[in-house]
């Protein structure tokens, strides 16, 4: 289940003042096993400062290319972005995990009208899902709607443009910037009455089968809402965040030594952990190898299955009512409510 690979940087291409694309090299007996939906995730892993550093980043090419690329923007303190923007070099190696996520189109079995809401680094999984569409069915389109502060912030802006040049008829762009004003742009930031007049009035001739937004957390709630309001159904709307929107609710976890059992990967352990500790930091204490990334409840590595017992999650922004009612958790924020919790991250 836990599968990285060191795969070698062969390419890293300056995007922004702070943003690079990395692109990895795939060994040829590895090629099946980095195949992809677009929107999907790669987990990377490298050593800094001694110590070892996890996250998750969204792969921004096409399903069918051969090359696999990654967008990654620094943040403020940001350890593991900061390295890549300032420190890694073509030929370094990372740890790669295969494939993961959730928040995918799958031009291969479903074709149709797509409308995208992206601000910042969120066009990442969103630039993959336009590409491979586009690519995918000459019936495909699929407007997009990005917002940044400026021109200059702008992630993949060439290769947009270039998608421009070559679909012009089935693909088109709303441009926004909070920051400055540019002719055919938008001015401001991706709002609820942005939504509305595009779909009410730009686009209303446009069937949209699906949505999908990536962005910040108050920008995907305020997005979804009103596209509800609008009688979109609800399975029609995916979305996915790259930071949190909301705190943890504090969880009052069982009192004294929890007992635990885990299954990962088909082994067993059996171990007993302090009250009021997640799941997960149990598990990586103990050793074991389990399935994690941003340890912040905003991706799915670190999904598993309470079988026995009961966890409550400080927070959860990624499983549905009905997968939360079949016992699935979220590791990194579930904390055992039951003296006694088993664990299976196989039953995913």
């Amino acid at each position: 289940m836990n599968q990285f690979h060191a795969l070698k940087v062969s390419a890293i291409q300056r995007l922004t003042p702070d943003s690079v694309r990395l692109t990895l090299d795939i060994p040829a007996d590895l090629k099946s096993d980095f195949s992809f939906l677009p929107g999907q995730y790669l987990s990377l892993e490298t050593e800094i400062g001694g110590q070892s550093v996890r996250r998750a980043y969204s792969i921004c090419s096409a399903s069918e290319q051969t090359a696999l690329e990654v967008g990654v923007k620094k943040v403020p303190n940001g350890v593991f972005s900061s390295f890549v923007n300032d420190q890694l070099a073509v030929g370094d190696q990372l740890s790669v995990h295969l494939p993961e996520g959730r928040f995918v189109l799958d031009p291969s079995v479903e074709s149709g009208t797509y409308c995208a809401f992206a601000s910042g680094s969120g066009i990442t999984p969103v630039l993959s899902m336009i590409k491979s569409a586009l690519k995918a069915s000459d019936l495909n389109k699929f407007v997009l709607v990005y917002g940044n502060r400026s021109l200059n912030d702008t992630m993949f802006r060439s290769d947009l443009e270039e998608l421009l040049t070559s679909y012009p008829e089935r693909f088109k762009i709303e441009w926004m910037y909070s920051r400055e004003k540019q002719n055919n742009a938008l001015f401001g930031r991706i709002q609820r009455s942005v939504v509305n007049y595009l779909l009410k009035n730009k686009y209303s001739e446009w069937n949209f089968d699906k949505f999908f937004i990536c962005g910040p957390g108050e920008m995907i709630d305020e997005v979804a809402d009103t596209l509800a309001e609008r009688g979109i159904d609800q399975d029609a709307i995916l979305f996915e965040r790259f930071t949190a929107s909301e705190e943890g609710e504090e969880v009052a976890g069982a009192e004294g030594q929890i007992e635990m059992t885990v299954i990962v990967d088909d082994e067993t352990d059996n171990f007993s952990c302090t009250s009021g500790t997640t799941i997960l930091q149990a598990v990586l204490d103990q050793g074991i190898d389990a399935p994690y990334s941003c340890q912040g409840g905003i991706c799915s590595s670190c999904i598993a299955k309470v079988t026995e017992g009961r966890a409550e999650m400080q927070k959860n922004q990624i499983l549905t009512d009905a997968e939360v009612a079949d016992g699935l958790v979220l590791t990194c924020q579930a904390v055992p409510v039951t003296q006694k919790v088993v664990v299976d991250y196989d039953d995913v």
